[in-house]
């Protein structure tokens, strides 16, 4: 990942200006702050939820803006996201939100996509719970059922926004131990967005600040 000369804000307010940096493949990256001090919005303008002021990111080579729409389709093709609160539709199990990206992007047949997505959900430790909906599991575990959609297409990169926030100390320390076991496992190249301290110097190879 590449970012160049990010300036990044909304409407006429400029809220991070002239950032760079770049994430190596296969690295844990943390971004790390305060509350309030553009962690989020950083994230959000480097996946392409919204046009940068000026600069660009490049997820293995492709600009999400600036580029022809095969190519920005390459890029987000690429990652997979979790958001702070988790984001799964409360109205699906947990089988049928992991389903949902490869019924979406996929012409595989309902027999496969379910078989890979109890793959995915075995990997965070939730097979188990393949038929509960969100409301009927706790905090980390839906924190675990995000990232298991995140990688329901086996992209190369995840970006978590707060994999930790909210949790308990012994439940967070389980999502960080997850973290490393899919790294080693998987080969995923993680963007982490976080302030907690714990977690960092457990997982991170680097961070910004």
């Amino acid at each position: 990942i590449e970012v160049n000369h990010l300036q990044a804000g909304y409407d006429t307010v400029t809220i991070l200006d002239d950032i760079s940096f770049t994430v190596k493949r296969g690295e844990i990256f943390v971004v790390l702050g305060g509350s309030g001090c553009g962690k989020s919005t950083l994230l959000k303008h480097i996946i392409g939820l919204h046009r940068p002021k000026s600069g660009e990111a490049l997820i293995k080579g492709y600009r999400i803006f600036g580029g022809d729409s095969d190519e920005q389709d390459r890029a987000m093709r690429s990652f997979g996201v979790t958001y702070q609160n988790g984001a799964l539709f409360g109205s699906m199990t947990l089988l049928e939100n992991i389903m949902l990206p490869l019924e979406v992007f996929t012409d595989l047949p309902l027999e496969a996509r379910r078989m890979l997505a109890e793959m995915k959900l075995d990997l965070v430790g939730l097979k188990a719970f393949a038929s509960y909906f969100p409301s009927d599991i706790s905090g980390g575990m839906k924190k675990r059922a995000a990232i298991a959609r995140a990688m329901a297409l086996d992209p190369s990169i995840l970006f978590l926004d707060e994999p930790s926030a909210g949790l308990d100390p012994v439940t967070s320390d389980e999502i960080d131990e997850l973290i490393l076991r899919l790294r080693r496992t998987q080969t995923i190249t993680f963007v982490i967005v976080t302030h907690e301290l714990a977690s960092i110097f457990k997982i991170a190879d680097r961070c910004i600040m």
